[in-house]
């Protein structure tokens, strides 16, 4: 069934006149009627009376009420379709790991709230493993993550940010006035660590052992603010993005930096690899890459 033969037939049945349907349509009186004689082959009924006036059938009266409501659904169907198009509407459901928080993407939400007002953003707060088998499975459509997968054959990428982690300590702490820390000092020191389903967790851990120590684990969480707490009441040391460890708030407080120390925030977006992106979503990775150092 052709949707135009219901327009043709929901324009004859108005004007009860093929001519006049005709007209207001700008096509040719044959081809409304051939339509028409499709619709009626196809349906098994008949349509119309066709005697000296044009009048509609019980079965073309009980057609027509259900043709207006398939006219009106498809009408909003190209509308949404329009909508999405333009950017519109539409929604993103993004994985972003709670520990990097606004400090690296509040701006760039900002911005593509601004510009694309009516696209819902959903955002999911998850630890970067979790954001990548989000991803993988399709619950997620992209997702911004610490230190991007070697797997890139699922993956499609693109870096962000590559932000060095810096020692967090109490004022009070014996390391407080260091200009710089090798991680070797930390030895024995009482870690406050990401939780263990964050890339970072791993990363720390795997730095730690090559520098001939197992960190003494005390605390794990995914929130920032609360590790800088943990900090601030003596707890233990922390390692934090130099970007969220320089912004810190906390006067009792010390952000040092590590020497010859690789450990990092690589921080970057990701999706799947040959799955259909909405455009809304291919908009914000385009804007997403505006936001490279």
């Amino acid at each position: 069934m052709d949707i135009r033969h219901l327009e043709y037939f929901s324009e004859v049945a108005r004007h009860l006149s093929f001519t006049k349907a005709a007209a207001t349509l700008h096509v040719s009186q044959p081809s409304i009627s051939k339509a028409i004689k499709q619709l009626e082959e196809e349906l098994g009924v008949s349509l119309f009376y066709r005697s000296k006036e044009l009048e509609l059938t019980d079965a073309g009266k009980a057609v027509l009420i259900n043709t207006k409501s398939v006219l009106q659904a498809f009408n909003n169907l190209t509308s949404e379709l329009t909508d999405i198009m333009d950017l519109k509407k539409g929604e993103i459901r993004i994985g972003i790991p709670p520990i990097i928080g606004a400090a690296f993407f509040s701006k760039l939400i900002s911005q593509f709230k601004e510009t694309y007002a009516h696209v819902d953003l959903s955002l999911n707060e998850v630890g970067s493993k979790s954001i990548k088998q989000g991803v993988e499975e399709g619950s997620l459509d992209i997702g911004l993550v610490c230190n991007l997968p070697d797997n890139k054959a699922n993956f499609e990428m693109v870096r962000l940010i590559n932000d060095p982690l810096m020692l967090i300590v109490h004022s009070d702490h014996p390391l407080a006035m260091e200009n710089e820390v090798e991680l070797t000092a930390l030895k024995g020191q009482p870690f406050i660590l990401y939780r263990h389903d964050f890339t970072l967790h791993d990363r720390i851990l795997e730095e730690c052992s090559r520098n001939g120590f197992t960190p003494n684990v005390v605390c794990q969480s995914s929130q920032k603010d609360f590790m800088i707490e943990m900090v601030e009441a003596k707890l233990g040391v922390a390692l934090l993005p130099s970007k969220i460890a320089n912004s810190n708030l906390h006067p009792e407080i010390r952000a040092i930096p590590l020497a010859n120390s690789s450990l990092s925030l690589e921080l970057g977006l990701l999706w799947k690899t040959n799955k259909y992106l909405p455009f809304a979503v291919r908009e914000f990775i385009e804007m997403s890459k505006g936001f490279l150092p």
